[in-house]
């Protein structure tokens, strides 16, 4: 896919913005263009011997370059170096390498000599991941940011799955955009713009896009999806974006001119999917998505962490509202499709949730309480749906004291 003029220039725009990274306390804020820090980190990993085959943009920024009148947004930058990982110290040269080249950053006139790699991370990392298994070999390094629009550097060799949703599938490449930038001393026009190459690891382009165009959610192999795209899956909804009707979810049709460039990017063939039932599969991605989201954190503490940390990523300090409607659409996710779970887990789990709610600033008023009001299993096992914000208030959620059971409400 090649993206018009105007497409290029937004692009160059996203990586032109400068972005501050901020550190605690006396610490100076370092100002980055993310483009400066791709060709620094870089230029640092092939003189220490480690090849970057390419440069890529990937998930909401990427769809926001593509189509910004979604209204999806984005927060974090997301970069992703395609690197060879063979040996463990592959990965530590990648983070050594980020590490070395914020000093770059560092405001003039600030003394560099007591300024040690670990005071560095301790400062302006907000997180490190390294994922090392049969499927994924990746590392993460995440720059902080106050408002939660973080620069994220990524090196990848392999991944098992690079996206949650058809309009979060999207990367383009960013090596042609830079060279431009070094070799052009002509501004981007109609006529002279750097041929930039997009793709979706979703499979089919133009269908993709067409979901992003339309605020449709749409997936394939949904049993893939990892926890947090539970959290992903009621943004989306709160973005306005809902499932198609007409496309059965779960179910891709990957179109001939669909390329993927990510090797290890491989999943089932597509299948027919025109014998299943619209509802059926939005209320299976909702169950696949909360046993997933239970599974990959299983305890009451890390659900709480995992849930505070996308808040603080995805929603500035501004955005309480949506915020809110965030955390009320999780409630009625959860409520309505965790099975086998055990009533009071259920109850505990809601419980977290509605707290996190009724934290927000934003003033709500007693419909907060109703919308968050926790509705036992009737006679039949199953739960009734959230109550919508504006139905008469029900018992609230924080003022029960009675007996559960401890049968697994099951349907």
């Amino acid at each position: 896919m090649m993206p018009s003029e105007s497409g290029a220039e937004r692009l160059d725009g996203a990586a032109a913005q400068p972005i501050p990274i901020h550190g605690p306390g006396n610490f100076p804020t370092l100002s980055m263009q993310p483009q400066q820090i791709v060709q620094v980190v870089r230029s640092s990993l092939e003189e220490q011997g480690l090849r970057v085959h390419s440069v890529w943009l990937h998930g909401s920024a990427a769809s926001h370059v593509l189509h910004p009148e979604s209204g999806l947004g984005y927060k974090d930058l997301d970069l992703v170096f395609r690197v060879d990982l063979h040996s463990e110290a592959c990965f530590q040269l990648t983070k050594a390498v980020v590490l070395a080249c914020l000093l770059d950053f560092l405001p003039a006139g600030v003394s560099r000599a007591k300024i040690t790699p670990l005071t560095l991370k301790e400062a302006y990392v907000q997180n490190l991941v390294k994922v090392c298994t049969d499927t994924d070999h990746w590392s993460l390094i995440s720059l902080s940011n106050k408002s939660g629009k973080n620069v994220e550097l990524k090196f990848v060799d392999s991944v098992r799955r690079q996206f949650k949703f058809s309009v979060d599938s999207f990367q383009i490449i960013l090596d042609s955009l830079l060279l431009f930038g070094q070799c052009s001393s002509m501004p981007m026009s109609e006529a002279f713009h750097p041929m930039v190459t997009g793709e979706s690891l979703y499979g089919d382009f133009a269908e993709a896009l067409e979901h992003l165009q339309h605020c449709v959610i749409a997936t394939r192999s949904p049993e893939e999806i990892r926890g947090s795209g539970l959290l992903k899956y009621c943004h989306l909804l709160v973005r306005g974006f809902r499932p198609q009707p007409s496309h059965p979810l779960g179910f891709c049709h990957r179109g001939p001119g669909a390329r993927r460039m990510m090797p290890s990017e491989s999943g089932a063939d597509c299948l027919d999917g025109a014998a299943a039932q619209p509802r059926t599969d939005v209320c299976a991605l909702q169950q696949y998505m909360c046993s997933h989201f239970l599974i990959d954190f299983p305890d009451l503490a890390e659900q709480q962490r995992t849930l505070e940390r996308y808040l603080e990523a995805h929603f500035g300090e501004g955005d309480t509202t949506r915020q809110y409607a965030c955390l009320v659409t999780l409630h009625r996710v959860v409520n309505e499709s965790t099975v086998c779970l055990m009533n009071h887990e259920r109850r505990q789990m809601l419980d977290l949730i509605a707290t996190l709610a009724l934290q927000a600033p934003a003033e709500q008023g007693p419909a907060a309480t109703a919308a968050l009001a926790w509705c036992p299993p009737g006679a039949d096992g199953l739960v009734p749906a959230t109550v919508s914000y504006y139905v008469t208030p029900v018992q609230p959620l924080l003022a029960r004291a009675h007996s559960y059971p401890t049968w697994l409400p099951c349907n």
